[in-house]
């Protein structure tokens, strides 16, 4: 039994987001039971006393949240208790996806990417308020993703280009942007990111531009300093941009 460190109705209580990586765990809070599969994702208040069991071994993460600020998210103050988010189908893959991902590069995540936890409680929402999107609601996802796709792909060398702004140029809640972008498995933020990754790649190899400087070329794009761009570009391609550079200059000088 998980006793509250903060009484029911207190302000300082929180939830606790809780996705199942490995095993099946039965947890109970209030008479309700959720029984997780790997993938699946479920809300606990912890508020309230619950408990869980795994007959197998089991593997699991925890992320506590304020829960003033999933009620923000959710735009009311009555929470479900104990839902199952499946995590074999979307939106719950994405959640799922989301979360292993938050976990993953928590250690390295810098501040200006600290928008990757508001996309993720935003995913959340999405799951709880509204786990199925009827066919009218994703016809009109398919007419506007394009529309915001193209205007982030015109504004990519705007260093305060953000979800706040874009939503606000398509005419969309951020929330609303939030959840177009986890329908199609990534956030707002990895999708700008690949872009600018992708334009700086490309300046990167063409012959004209093999003596520009590496610096500019990022800062150009959108990013905010070298250090933080070599680390995505290594990440997104598997070698630093200093080395595709040397990569792309022997083959001119082959070629020659």
């Amino acid at each position: 039994m998980k006793f509250p460190a903060f009484s029911a109705d207190s302000a300082d209580r929180d939830c606790i987001v809780i996705t199942q990586l490995r095993g099946t765990r039965r947890y109970c809070q209030g008479g309700a039971v959720a029984i997780l599969s790997p993938g699946d994702t479920t809300l606990i208040d912890a508020g309230q006393p619950w408990t869980s069991d795994c007959v197998d071994t089991c593997a699991r993460l925890y992320l506590r949240v304020p829960r003033w600020l999933i009620e923000e998210r959710l735009e009311r103050t009555q929470l479900p208790l104990l839902p199952r988010i499946l995590g074999k189908r979307s939106p719950g893959a994405t959640l799922f996806h989301l979360g292993t991902s938050l976990y993953a590069e928590a250690g390295t995540t810098l501040p200006e990417d600290s928008g990757a936890l508001d996309t993720y409680l935003y995913a959340l929402a999405g799951c709880l308020d509204a786990p199925e999107w009827s066919s009218t609601e994703l016809g009109r996802c398919t007419q506007l993703r394009p529309r915001i796709e193209h205007y982030i792909e015109n504004h990519l060398q705007e260093k305060e280009l953000d979800p706040a702004s874009i939503a606000a140029a398509a005419g969309v809640s951020v929330r609303h942007l939030h959840r177009l972008f986890a329908a199609k498995g990534c956030t707002v933020a990895e999708w700008i990111r690949e872009r600018r990754l992708e334009r700086c790649r490309s300046e990167l190899s063409d012959p004209r531009n093999l003596d520009g400087k590496i610096t500019d070329i990022a800062l150009h794009w959108g990013f905010v300093d070298a250090a933080h761009f070599s680390h995505c570009f290594r990440k997104e391609f598997g070698t630093s941009p200093r080395q595709f550079r040397a990569d792309q200059k022997a083959r001119a000088n082959t070629s020659c």
